[in-house]
């Protein structure tokens, strides 16, 4: 196989796995077309992207590449590289035509179906025929496909190991289908195979910055619902970084659907209350972040139930504007503390964005320590909001962040936080960058492992956001 030069990783990576694989489902003699895309870092907003916040993402150097070959029938043939970390059937064989009826796709619910047990990872890769058929991209005539899967961002970590091989699954077909897609576009549809086929009730916050990140700049996105309002360079002398806990996390889990659903209450509720006083149209729109925390606190918050079941919901309420989750008539949802954390989430995300501009333009040491300072303590409130608020805490990501603020600004670590959708996952950290920081983050590693037996890992790198490869052949063995 021909490898053009200076390949980004993980595409020279994947190159290598098919050219030693003897079982390869890439075939000599016809184009390949390779895209990569990043994991990210959640440094502020988090699950908070569903309701409207302002959000900071910096992608990774971690990354998903995937291999596209058009195949002549109506075949997928799909290879993981990645089946033991993720307990998966390496090879997953399909049919287009099992996506359709006698005259249409079939419901997106029972295309789910198919991806379930050892097949599930097959979901991230497959589902994208199925979303850019639903959107028209794709004929119901079109070919099938041999394709490949690497993945250097680990599985359950919290840095949007699904979102990397969602956004690179889709760049890579948009050149091997020739389709005419916008990065913002590929996002935007990614998040909806995670959502309608995965089933995976996320934000787009992963899908965008996957897509359209740009190296050491944090993405600065408003989800209402994804304007990239610019990049953010890092301050001189900072840098971000994550610690992956590794306590595996899921957004499809129990505590992150529930959470998502008491916030969407909460809007239903504040929706209710503004048509009870004679306005037709919600102030809000749908977002929670819109609401000011001065005027959530007097006079919105008062109005919410502490709790209540999906039962009472429904009878007092009806439903919720949000279409990815199922309300359960037998649970009971935390609707005042989810909405705080997401209301004040907003308000906590804006303030960081001033902080970093300050220290950016400080000519004063004193309040340049100050803004930083506050930085790191904005981190903090977002990360104990979390645990309070949104029921999306873990024992070990606690751990780490008092261990890392134990050594604090001495040792070069000013701030840290659990990301994106909590219950394990990876912390974000910000640190002084040099050496000492450095040392000073492998010494908490180091005292976290014998104190969890668990083997933290070290995200310290940025890249840009999804690329795509030349066409490349595979050459006859």
């Amino acid at each position: 196989m021909f490898v053009p030069a200076a390949q980004p990783a993980p595409i020279a990576e994947l190159v290598a796995l098919i050219r030693q694989d003897k079982t390869a489902n890439i075939r000599p003699g016809k184009d390949v077309f390779i895209a990569r895309a990043p994991g990210r870092l959640d440094v502020m907003g988090g699950i908070a992207d569903y309701t409207g916040s302002l959000v900071l993402e910096m992608p990774l150097d971690v990354a998903a590449a995937v291999a596209v070959q058009r195949r002549d029938d109506r075949k997928l043939i799909l290879k993981t590289y990645n089946a033991d970390a993720a307990h998966a059937s390496p090879t997953v064989e399909l049919s287009l035509d099992d996506f359709y009826g006698t005259a249409a796709l079939l419901p997106l619910e029972t295309i789910k179906g198919l991806f379930t047990g050892e097949k599930r990872w097959a979901a991230y890769v497959a589902g994208a025929f199925v979303i850019l058929a639903k959107h028209r991209k794709l004929t119901r005539k079109v070919s099938g496909a041999n394709i490949a899967v690497y993945s250097s961002v680990p599985p359950g970590s919290g840095v949007s190991s699904s979102a990397a091989i969602e956004v690179a699954t889709l760049s890579a077909l948009t050149a091997a289908y020739h389709l005419i897609l916008e990065p913002l576009e590929t996002a935007v549809l990614a998040q909806k195979v995670e959502n309608l086929i995965v089933g995976a009730p996320c934000g787009v916050m992963d899908q965008v910055t996957s897509a359209l990140g740009q190296a050491n700049k944090l993405l600065k996105l408003c989800c209402q619902p994804h304007t990239i309002e610019g990049f953010v360079d890092v301050p001189e002398g900072l840098t971000f970084c994550g610690i992956n806990s590794n306590v595996k996390h899921s957004v499809g889990g129990s505590a992150y659907t529930s959470t998502r659903i008491a916030a969407f209450m909460a809007h239903a509720i504040i929706a209710r209350m503004y048509r009870d006083f004679g306005q037709k149209k919600d102030p809000t729109e749908g977002y929670l972040a819109r609401i000011t925390p001065d005027f959530y606190e007097r006079y919105l918050r008062p109005i919410l139930p502490e709790a209540i079941t999906g039962a009472d919901f429904e009878r007092d309420y009806g439903e919720t504007i949000d279409r990815v989750t199922t309300i359960d008539p037998e649970a009971s949802y935390q609707v005042r503390s989810a909405a705080d954390h997401h209301v004040l989430e907003n308000a906590r995300v804006h303030e960081f964005v001033s902080r970093l501009e300050n220290i950016r333009n400080a000519t004063n040491a004193s309040l340049r320590h100050l803004d930083i300072t506050m930085l790191g303590n904005l981190m903090l409130q977002s990360h104990q909001s979390y645990s309070n608020n949104a029921n999306l805490g873990s024992r070990e990501t606690d751990l780490l962040v008092n261990m890392l603020l134990a050594r604090g600004a001495a040792e070069g670590i000013y701030g840290a936080k659990i990301t994106g959708g909590g219950s394990g996952g990876t912390v974000a950290i910000l640190i002084r960058d040099d050496d000492d920081a450095r040392n000073a983050l492998r010494g908490v590693m180091a005292d976290y492992e014998k104190q969890t037996g668990l083997k933290p890992d070290l995200f310290t790198g940025s890249s840009p956001g999804a690329t795509l490869s030349e066409p490349i052949k595979l050459a006859t063995v």
